[in-house]
């Protein structure tokens, strides 16, 4: 792999991600799947409702996974485009220097060669008419050799600095053209993917397709659960913190390291607030790979879209988005906060509360809200507050 592509996140997921009330339902959840879905192949060797499930489910996995990378070479690229012109136009003015440089040292050959001249020796004092002469001509020459000298020396430095930059322009449009590749590749992944995922959709039967989505219906309703277990949670140990603080604060007073810590709660609430309100405005769009609004987004897209109305600049890519802000445990999430998904750290979402999010999906989805337990918790990677 080339040097200059940014290295992945490693799989390990942030602690107290997990509870054990949590992870049975997840379990639970899995088991009502195996029960209901069609696990054996059909008698005409085709393969199972699940197994199409499941090899759809993997195609969209990888085509989101390849659309980060997409997204990533695709800023490198700018990125490297801007490097590149700048540099090639740097080597522009500098040849420009050189050309002038070159026929001032022209000018001065010329005039020698035209005039013979050179530095006075002593035929030139005895052929002088006076010694006056004789002194007006060293001098003169005096200040041509000097001026002819300056020159020589500008024109040496010019010509390396120039080759220099001409190295260095080289040298981009090489990183460049390597990232272009990477772009295409991950271009040509994605199509790919969504294509086979389409193929295998186009060969169910409509009783399939509607077993299938009898299917989606009751793992949703098993994630809708999970997220409503995690609302709970959350409304306890918010409840148990706000006992503690009154407590805290009636037997010792209001402390002012209490009320900084409110302050930046309050603030970081505020500017959610604004990025959740953003996202919701989204919904119903269409998820389109590479896409980062007004019309379209992917996961990544909106994100960071929609911490942009809060003031806040976020990475383009999930890789990056990720080490934006502070990990939390799952269990302290609160709105405004980014789920991250997968080991790749390839899909996210913002999260809203009560074990919800607003989340671009994956292609031939809208923009919606859903529980971010859709896929199970052993998906969700981790839990990252921007800002």
């Amino acid at each position: 792999m080339a040097s200059h592509r940014k290295s992945r996140p490693s799989g390990t997921r942030a602690a107290g991600i997990r509870t054990p009330a949590l992870a049975t339902a997840a379990l639970t959840s899995m088991a009502l799947f195996s029960q209901t879905a069609e696990a054996s192949p059909s008698d005409d060797g085709k393969p199972s409702l699940e197994e199409v499930e499941k090899k759809v489910d993997s195609l969209y996995r990888q085509a989101e996974s390849a659309t980060e990378k997409y997204n990533a070479a695709k800023e490198r690229t700018g990125k490297q485009r801007k490097q590149v012109d700048t540099l090639l136009d740097d080597v522009a003015r500098r040849t420009d220097r050189l050309n002038k440089a070159r026929e001032e040292l022209g000018s001065f050959a010329a005039a020698q060669y035209r005039t013979g001249a050179s530095v006075p020796d002593t035929a030139t004092f005895l052929l002088a008419d006076s010694p006056q002469d004789y002194f007006d001509q060293d001098q003169l020459m005096s200040r041509l050799t000097s001026r002819q000298k300056g020159a020589v020396d500008d024109y040496v430095t010019e010509q390396s600095a120039t080759m220099k930059k001409r190295q260095e322009a080289s040298q981009s449009l090489d990183t460049l053209t390597e990232t272009q590749d990477d772009l295409k590749t991950a271009k040509t992944t994605v199509q790919t993917k969504l294509a086979s995922a389409r193929e295998l959709l186009s060969q169910l039967t409509a009783a399939e397709k509607a077993r299938l989505a009898a299917i989606e219906k009751r793992q949703q309703e098993a994630a809708d659960r999970q997220a409503a277990e995690l609302a709970k949670q959350q409304a306890a140990a918010a409840d148990q913190a706000a006992a503690s603080s009154s407590s805290s604060s009636s037997s010792s007073g209001s402390s002012s390291g209490s009320g900084s810590s409110s302050g930046s709660d309050s603030a970081y609430a505020t500017k959610a607030a604004k990025a959740i309100a953003f996202a919701r405005a989204q919904i119903g769009k269409p998820y389109v790979w590479g896409a980062t609004g007004p019309g379209s987004y992917d996961c990544s897209g909106l994100s960071q879209a929609a911490w942009k109305a809060a003031g806040v600049s976020l990475p383009r890519t999930t890789y990056d988005q990720v080490n934006a802000g502070t990990t939390v445990p799952l269990a302290d999430a609160q709105p405004g906060d980014l789920v991250f998904f997968y080991d790749d750290v390839s899909h996210v979402g913002i999260y809203i509360g009560n074990g919800m999010m607003i989340h671009a999906p994956k292609p031939g989805a809208y923009v919606r809200e859903e529980s971010i337990y859709y896929g199970g918790e052993s998906i969700i990677h981790s839990v990252v507050r921007p800002a």
